[in-house]
C-alpha cells in the first residue's frame, strides 16, 4: 500500500523588528524548517505515491501580504507558493496533485511560541484587514486539507485555498 497523501504542516516564525535582527543561523534555521523539510518529504514519499495521490502544502497568507516582523518566515511561505506551482506541473501527469492552503492569522501553538504575553493577549486585534474581525481557529482551516485529499479536487493542480476571514489576496 502507498502514500496516498502527504500534507506538509510545519514552520517556525521568529519575530524581529528589523532585518538587521535576523542572523545567519536563524535565516538558516527558518529555511531548514519550512522549506527544505517540505521538499525532504516529498522526495521520501513520491516513490510511494500513485496515481491520485495528493500533496498539500502549508503555506500563508504573510506570502502574498508581507509581514513587517516576521520577513524570513514571509519569504519562506512564498517558496512554498512556488514550490507547489512547479511541483503540480512536474507531477500532473502522473496523476498525482499538489496544492497548497495559505491561513491567515489562526490560533495554533505557533502564536505562543513567537509572541510576547501581551502580544499574545492582543493577537488578533490587528485583523481589521479581514471582514470577519477575528483570528480563525484550526477547526476553521481543517476542511481545505480534507477538500484537497478528496477526490473531490480532483481537477485542481497548483491551487492555493485561503482559509483568511475574507482578506482579499492576489494569487
Amino acid at each position: 500500500m502507498g502514500w496516498d497523501i502527504l500534507g506538509n504542516n510545519h514552520a517556525v516564525q521568529y519575530i524581529k523588528r528589523s532585518i538587521l535582527d535576523i542572523t545567519s543561523g536563524q535565516l538558516s534555521c527558518v529555511f531548514q524548517t519550512n522549506v527544505f523539510s517540505y521538499f525532504y518529504l516529498i522526495q521520501t514519499a513520491l516513490p510511494h505515491m500513485g496515481r491520485g495521490g495528493s500533496i498539500i502544502n502549508t503555506t500563508s497568507v504573510t506570502a502574498y501580504e508581507g509581514n513587517k516582523d516576521l520577513i524570513d518566515y514571509s519569504a519562506t511561505k512564498g517558496a512554498v507558493v512556488a514550490l507547489t506551482r512547479s511541483l503540480s506541473l512536474s507531477l500532473a501527469e502522473q496523476g498525482i496533485r499538489v496544492n497548497a492552503v495559505a491561513p491567515g492569522s489562526i490560533w495554533t501553538p505557533l502564536i505562543p511560541a513567537s509572541y510576547s504575553a501581551q502580544e499574545v493577549r492582543t493577537f488578533g486585534s490587528g485583523t481589521s484587514k479581514a471582514p470577519m474581525l477575528r483570528v480563525g481557529q484550526p477547526c476553521e482551516v481543517a476542511p481545505c486539507y480534507v477538500f484537497l485529499a478528496a477526490n473531490d479536487a480532483s481537477y485542481m493542480i497548483g491551487q492555493v485555498l485561503h482559509p483568511n476571514g475574507g482578506t482579499i489576496v492576489g494569487s
